[in-house]
């Protein structure tokens, strides 16, 4: 390829709505502009510098971003707690969650906290994502944020389907059970799935396999959905809630009314 051709389809990538919708601008090196990229960063610079009075109004935004992120913020803290009671084995899951219950100080009242926070912010994630659908919040140059939103819309799910496991009872196990099952359906890596044979997977090395950690929904599957639950889901919404308040605030903050 000439180097014509080159510059050509570099100036093409660079200047697409898709890569400006996820790198918005740089900034020159001067005095304003190193101003500029303080206020900018969600780490050196927390709050935005100003806010836009439509953002205040409640009737546009429902602020349900902010109450989904507080519910976040409640989980996490008492679900710091609650590890601090529970160990994730078949022999001492069920009889950590009783202790809780009944013998350790206001031991109910903070696992009931986790537990109804986590299904209010599943609510609340619903509503945020129902309200920036109905006001164009998805648009250009928001598309970047709107990714961004549904992976953690997913990961929201998946934080509750993996807690749903750690009491260990009959109705977490068969519960598990059941969703799990429907992996066995995946298009390439499930085994009963479509077009299976293309990869090659089977009952014992599939979607399902992999989330349970064998066949049946035994200990191995409860000490995956732990780490899962309480370590590696966590960090990957933590890092990108940090890119989505990012966003919001690099793309002008909340997105105004048409």
């Amino acid at each position: 390829m000439a180097e014509n051709e080159k510059q050509s389809l570099k100036d093409k990538v660079f200047e697409s709505q898709v890569w400006r919708s996820i790198f918005r601008h740089g900034y020159a090196d001067t005095h304003r502009n190193r101003v500029l990229q303080v206020a900018g960063n969600v780490f050196l610079h927390l709050h935005p510098t100003k806010t836009r009075r439509h953002a205040l109004r409640i009737r546009f935004t429902w602020c349900a971003g902010g109450v989904t992120f507080l519910l976040f913020l409640v989980t996490v803290v008492t679900g710091v707690i609650l590890m601090f009671y529970y160990r994730p084995t078949g022999e001492h899951a069920y009889i950590d969650i009783k202790m809780l219950e009944f013998d350790v100080p206001f031991g109910m009242v903070i696992r009931n906290m986790h537990r109804w926070a986590a299904h209010a912010m599943v609510i609340a994630v619903w509503v945020h994502m129902f309200r920036v659908f109905m006001t164009g919040s998805y648009k250009p140059p928001r598309e970047f944020n709107w990714v961004i939103g549904v992976i953690l819309l997913v990961l929201t799910l998946l934080l509750s389907f993996t807690g749903y496991l750690l009491p260990w009872d009959q109705l977490a196990i068969w519960a598990v059970t059941v969703g799990t099952n429907m992996a066995r359906a995946t298009p390439l890596l499930g085994h009963e799935g479509p077009f299976y044979e293309l990869v090659g997977v089977n009952a014992r090395y599939d979607a399902r396999s992999f989330l349970i950690a064998g066949q049946v929904v035994g200990p191995p599957a409860l000490l995956r959905f732990y780490v899962l639950h309480c370590i590696f889901i966590p960090i990957a919404a933590s890092v990108l809630m940090i890119v989505h308040f990012w966003r919001v605030r690099k793309d002008g903050g909340i997105s105004g009314p048409m």
